[in-house]
C-alpha cells in the first residue's frame, strides 16, 4: 500500500510533477523540431530535456514514496522508457502515413 505524501514534501511533489510535464513536452517538441529541420544539435538539447525529465520523475517518485513497492517502481520505469521511445515511434508513424503515392517523405531520417 502507498504511504500518503508528507505535508513537508508537498512543494517537492508539486514542482517535480510540473517539471515532468514541462520536460516531457520540451523533449517531444525539440525531438520533432530537430527531425523537421534536420538539425542534429537540437536532438542533443532534446536528450538534455529528457535528462531533466528523468531527474524530475525520480524526485517525484522519491517524494511520493513510489519506490516503496515494486509495482509503482515498475510503473515509473515503464513511464521513463515510454517517454524515451514514444517520439521515435510517433515520428516513424507520421513519416509512414504521410508518404505520397508510396514514396517516403523527403524529411531527415536520422536515427
Amino acid at each position: 500500500m502507498l504511504e500518503p505524501v508528507k505535508l513537508a514534501n508537498f512543494f517537492i511533489v508539486f514542482f517535480s510533477a510540473a517539471s515532468v510535464i514541462l520536460f516531457g513536452a520540451s523533449y517531444a517538441l525539440l525531438f520533432a523540431w530537430s527531425r523537421l529541420k534536420s538539425q542534429p544539435r537540437l536532438l542533443l538539447v532534446a536528450y538534455a530535456a529528457y535528462g531533466g525529465l528523468v531527474f524530475s520523475v525520480i524526485t517525484l517518485a522519491l517524494a511520493a514514496n513510489l519506490f516503496n513497492t515494486g509495482f509503482w517502481a515498475g510503473i515509473v520505469l515503464l513511464m521513463l522508457v515510454g517517454y524515451l521511445l514514444a517520439p521515435h515511434f510517433i515520428w516513424q508513424l507520421c513519416v509512414g502515413t504521410h508518404a505520397d503515392n508510396g514514396q517516403p517523405l523527403k524529411i531527415s531520417q536520422q536515427h
